[in-house]
């Protein structure tokens, strides 16, 4: 498999991981239109997709969303040790690695990333809820942030095509 296929399947894999565990691309412009909304008047969803896109397509974004589900899927098979496995299914707040996996994806469009991270990252809106939610047996403790940090991200791509600086 040369360097571009492997691209390709990386991409397609990192896409396919979310929608298997929930996320859906409407979902990710949503959050955006969320953090965006009042600073873009006309904001379509449209717009909001196309920056989530662009997002998904960088190597840093997929390889985050890979690790990060890959993580979460093995704290619910129970193959992590203790205490590790605690700490991941609790998502205890001083854990802060998942956090760190996000800011890998908010630093790929800037600072402004980082203030729409910890904006969305508190408020929790949309799909971060239900993936906050811990009642469903499912661990998301990776997944809330990276979808978190994917909107901030696409929310900072976004100002930055309007600013016509990116």
């Amino acid at each position: 498999m040369n360097e571009e296929q492997l691209q390709r399947e990386v991409e397609k894999r990192a896409r396919e991981r979310l929608v298997e565990r929930g996320v859906t691309m409407k979902d990710l412009a949503e959050l955006v239109f969320f953090l965006q909304e009042k600073y873009h008047p006309g904001l379509t969803m449209e717009v909001c997709e196309h920056n989530v896109d662009r997002v998904l397509s960088k190597r840093e974004v997929q390889n985050a969303i890979l690790t990060g589900i890959q993580l979460d899927v093995l704290t619910e098979e129970k193959k992590m040790d203790a205490p590790l496995l605690g700490i991941l299914e609790r998502d205890e707040g001083l854990y802060g690695v998942d956090e760190i996996v996000a800011l890998s994806i908010v630093n790929v469009y800037g600072s402004i990333g980082f203030t729409n991270y910890g904006y969305i990252d508190k408020l929790k809106p949309g799909i971060l809820q239900k993936l906050n939610d811990k009642s469903q047996g499912s661990c998301h403790t990776f997944l809330d942030d990276i979808v978190g940090a994917i909107a901030a991200a696409a929310s900072s791509r976004l100002a930055h095509s309007e600013a016509k600086t990116e």
